[in-house]
């Protein structure tokens, strides 16, 4: 390695820093995995308790896409919650009401889940965590559409975009 003239670093030099920085970011990510820090994470453990259990759902109706008429939502929104939950053994309990009412009952822990016309322009953003937009989704008529989850839980949140991902394309 070469050392620096005048403050110029020689390109020996800075293929060294790298190498010494990828070192050290492995060295942390090893030390974080050792710890048990899992990245993503959900501080309140929201897809741990629901894999196996219970994924709490709240469904603003929305023709054509979240039908609430009939014992449990039907429509293309509904049928991929149900596809998640089979990819983390969870059985399904729907709660069905507003925006503003299952919003609020998502922010309270009361719900994991919400659907419904939601785009990614939604104003509920403050207030809950957003999946990625997706346009392909039955009945989307071309909008980019969303689920709300909890704020920070974002290991649930990666597990359920791998989940629509594979069913609408990402």
């Amino acid at each position: 390695m070469r050392s620096s003239v005048n403050g110029v670093q020689s390109p020996g030099g800075r293929a060294a820093r790298r190498l010494l920085l990828g070192v050290v970011a492995c060295l942390a990510a090893l030390s974080l995995a050792a710890c048990g820090v899992q990245v993503p994470s959900d501080p309140d453990g929201t897809l741990d308790r629901v894999s196996g259990g219970e994924l709490r759902v709240g469904a603003v109706e929305e023709p054509g896409l979240v039908e609430t008429a009939g014992p449990s939502p039907e429509g293309p929104l509904p049928e991929l919650v149900r596809g998640f939950a089979d990819t983390i053994d969870a059985r399904v309990t729907w709660r069905v009401g507003s925006e503003e009412t299952l919003v609020t009952a998502l922010e309270d822990g009361e719900l994991d889940l919400v659907i419904g016309g939601f785009t990614d322009q939604t104003p509920w953003i403050e207030r809950a965590g957003l999946t990625r937009g997706y346009r392909d989704i039955e009945h989307a008529d071309g909008r980019s559409l969303v689920l709300l989850v909890p704020m920070g839980e974002n290991a649930f949140l990666s597990a359920l975009e791998r989940s629509l991902d594979e069913e609408v394309g990402g």
